[in-house]
């Protein structure tokens, strides 16, 4: 990645006021601060060009793959099951976790300079981190498998639909109750004139390091914050399947090994994508990873993993690809049947 020699020279400038006093306003333009400036992907307009395409295309499908999901749970009986019902929730919740970044980058691709509003980075701070917390809550998904598999007799009893449904509900309310108090903190630290957020979007870490000041407080409570949520997340996960695979090799037949597997597959290489994905950036937000790291991986977990969840989904679950098969067969007759008439 080529150096910044002009945002080098500029936060040299900064830090000799503070220790020099030279320009005493320094200190206090914090206080004026209303904007960002979103360094996103500095490159060509040819590049950003090819990059709004690559990305416009990828938000479409992944809104489009995962409204299929919704439907097709929506529309086929056989499938309004807890684990679809999850299943369904976990589309919806894709929907808005990528809406929450990806039009925002959008704009800012085909934009000269590309600010965000000192309310709107925040807010979308909120919403992005909300989000993806109700993403790791929905863990929910492994301990319905661990019912299925492992305590079959019991699990009709046990996972009803309503009591599915209100663990959707409390996985959305959870994510959204978990995150306010980092928000604030970083919130109000006293941010440099130099606004510019080598990010595409705000992230805790460029916003951390922006800070005239050094946060040790507001670092330690963001990384015990995220370290709380990802390794519980993963603990849990990984006692579920363990106890899943145990359960599945003692399973005779091959056929009921390979559709345990199948069940249990796609969930576990979503999760772990994810969960390796945001253990990289956030169990210490200011760890000194560099700038291109922060984006690719943030543009890896937060657009991509969202592109690939819905093929990864229905092409590995034999129910879901004949109840998409049926849809589209439906929606091709119902539009023949139309013209017809």
């Amino acid at each position: 990645m080529a150096f910044n020699h002009t945002a080098f020279s500029d936060t040299h400038l900064v830090f000799s006021a503070l220790k020099t006093n030279k320009y005493s306003h320094v200190k206090n333009c914090s206080t004026s601060v209303s904007r960002f400036i979103l360094l996103g992907f500095p490159c060509t307009r040819e590049i950003q060009i090819l990059l709004f395409s690559v990305f416009f295309g990828s938000y479409i499908l992944t809104v489009i793959g995962n409204l299929c999901i919704i439907c097709v749970v929506r529309w086929d009986h056989w499938l309004q099951t807890p684990m679809y019902i999850l299943l369904a929730n976990f589309s919806f919740l894709e929907i808005w976790f990528i809406t929450s970044t990806v039009p925002n980058m959008l704009a800012n691709l085909l934009s000269d300079i590309s600010t965000i509003s000192f309310s709107s980075c925040f807010l979308q701070f909120y919403f992005f981190f909300s989000m993806g917390t109700t993403e790791t809550f929905l863990s929910a998904m492994a301990f319905d498998r661990y019912l299925a598999i492992c305590r079959p007799l019991r699990y009709p009893t046990v996972m009803t639909v309503q009591r599915c449904i209100r663990v959707g509900a409390c996985c959305w309310t959870c994510g959204f109750l978990y995150f306010p108090l980092p928000i604030y903190l970083i919130s109000q630290l006293p941010f440099c004139c130099l606004n510019k957020i080598d990010h595409f979007l705000c992230d805790p870490g460029p916003l951390i390091k922006l800070s005239w000041v050094p946060a040790p407080v507001t670092e330690i409570i963001c990384a015990t914050y995220n370290s709380v949520l990802i390794f519980s997340t993963l603990i849990f996960i990984t006692s579920s399947y363990t106890l899943v695979i145990r359960a599945v090799l003692r399973v005779p037949s091959a056929e009921g090994r390979h559709k345990a597997f199948s069940m249990c597959g796609s969930h576990l290489a979503v999760v772990s994508l994810f969960c390796v994905s945001i253990m990289v950036l956030y169990v210490s937000p200011t760890a000194g990873n560099p700038a291109g790291i922060q984006k690719y991986v943030t543009l890896f977990y937060s657009v991509l993993t969202s592109l690939f969840n819905p093929s990864i989904y229905s092409l590995h679950n034999k129910e879901m690809k004949e109840a998409l098969r049926k849809l589209f067969r439906t929606v091709r007759f119902s539009q023949r049947h139309g013209k017809n008439l």
